[in-house]
């Protein structure tokens, strides 16, 4: 019996081995999609304890604390941080199986030095360690970064957001990671909102100097603050959808569209999606001019609870996978972007696994000898970022496609403690190239598996954003 979380978990095989300690835990991460604050990151306040680090902001935790019927005051309320974590704890004991039984607890070794399981029992005297460590120093935002090993990360922004604090970070003291802006205009898009919508439209204008009083104007704004994106390094795109739409209309009926909706009609479900198709080919083609990458993140259904949302608020943790058709609008919005010589290099990611051999088959579609694997099939994302879900993403890709061009990890969190999941898929990356090794499908070649491995957790990621020559 292997003991817990020892040096070979996941590795079952010689040749896995040798990949993970010899060539996979050495490269530097470069995370192309999380959610980290980058006022936090210039302001560069040490958390106060452990449970700022984990619970106060983590929608993973959340979910599974409810799942085990902790009261919502212990979950996202106004309890002690410290009976937060007690929950957290008697929570995390019985969840074996969950990815966040091993991401915390790898959170604890790597950071930490604990090697303690958390229970309900050890909470306390994890508690004090953990805190001790934060008080001695090493746990604000720029350190907790560097000592993961990051290179550089895209943290996504709206584009109504304030930039200056990119800015600030180039002009402080030197800090060697790059931390660049992802440019995310999914609320442009959410024009049932209504209310909502309208009232994000003043805060577009503001940021833009631009008034907003037509779908050209929109469009003005949102092209001016790309300008911005891309002064503070921008060459990211993100775009969440439940289902991928693709109901095209002219230009004027989008006018007539955005008209109504400005002036406090809600459109229907039809004219809903007529706008999203056309703006998404609009920002499509603008990424494509400007050399940036357009992430889609196809699937989520949001704020699905809605007396809980009312109660806690939006992304608190309510949200849930879709079950849409995908093959055909993906198809057709991707195709209309080829005839137009407008497709830009392209991540697709979905949230219902179902969903897998449509994303990587339909990639497959629209390759480019002017990049390789030009249009790539996402990691494992949110849901599915699991042991399970992580190798059946790179099975479906290496049967559809290259596997050794996959641009691999992302962490997609808000969390500065999240780093270890890159070491949870590396593991698994180089458990089920060990694995096709020693059953005899690919060639015992070390020296070519470490330059795909060095390439699948750095290098070909970077050379997908621009950031590296291809050698």
């Amino acid at each position: 019996m292997k003991h817990f979380l020892d040096e070979d978990f996941f590795l079952n095989t010689a040749t896995a081995k040798y990949l993970y300690h010899g060539v996979a835990a050495r490269q530097p991460i470069f995370d192309y999609h999380c959610h980290l604050s980058v006022r936090e990151i210039y302001e560069n306040r040490p958390a106060e304890n452990i449970a700022r680090l984990w619970l106060s902001d983590d929608h993973y935790k959340w979910r599974l604390m409810r799942a085990n019927g902790v009261p919502e005051r212990f979950v996202t309320g106004d309890a002690p941080e410290k009976e937060k974590f007690r929950a957290y704890a008697e929570t995390l004991s019985s969840a074996i199986g969950n990815p966040l039984y091993l991401w915390s607890h790898l959170e604890l070794k790597r950071y930490f030095d604990i090697e303690t399981p958390l229970t309900a029992s050890t909470a306390d005297e994890i508690w004090t360690r953990a805190n001790e460590r934060i008080r001695s120093g090493g746990f604000a935002p720029r350190e907790l970064i560097r000592r993961s090993g990051v290179a550089g990360l895209y943290t996504v922004e709206d584009p109504a957001d304030d930039l200056s604090c990119y800015e600030r970070l180039g002009e402080g003291p030197s800090f060697p990671v790059d931390v660049l802006p992802a440019f995310r205009p999914e609320k442009a898009g959410e024009i049932w909102r209504g209310a909502a919508w309208r009232d994000y439209l003043n805060r577009l204008s503001a940021a833009a100097g631009v008034p907003i009083g037509s779908y050209g104007e929109m469009k003005r704004a949102l092209s001016r603050r790309m300008d911005a994106f891309a002064a503070c390094g921008c060459a990211a795109s993100d775009h969440g959808v439940e289902g991928m739409p693709f109901l095209r209309a002219p230009e004027e009926r989008i006018e007539a569209i955005f008209a109504r909706a400005l002036a406090g009609e809600t459109p229907d479900e039809t004219d809903a999606e007529r706008y999203l198709t056309e703006l998404l080919l609009w920002l499509a083609g603008e990424y494509a001019r400007r050399g940036w990458v357009m992430e889609l993140h196809i699937g989520p259904v949001r704020a699905r609870n809605t007396r809980m949302t009312a109660l806690v608020g939006r992304d608190r943790g309510f949200d849930s996978a879709a079950d849409h058709p995908l093959a055909r609008p993906l198809g057709s919005f991707l195709d209309e972007l080829d005839q137009r010589g407008q497709l830009p290099r392209m991540v697709l990611f979905c949230l219902n696994p179902r969903d897998n051999l449509v994303l990587a088959s339909t990639a497959g579609d629209f390759q480019d000898e002017a990049f390789p694997s030009k249009i790539q099939f996402g990691a494992a994302w949110w849901m599915n970022d699991h042991r399970d879900g992580m190798a059946e993403q790179m099975r479906t890709l290496a049967n559809q496609s290259v596997l050794g061009r996959f641009i691999g990890m992302l962490t997609d969190s808000r969390s500065f403690l999240s780093y270890p999941r890159h070491e949870y898929f590396r593991r698994v990356l180089c458990d089920l190239l060990g694995g096709w090794v020693e059953s005899g499908e690919y060639p015992n070649d070390l020296q070519h598996l470490g330059r795909m491995v060095e390439d699948i957790c750095f290098h070909n990621v970077r050379r997908f954003f621009g950031l590296e020559e291809e050698t």
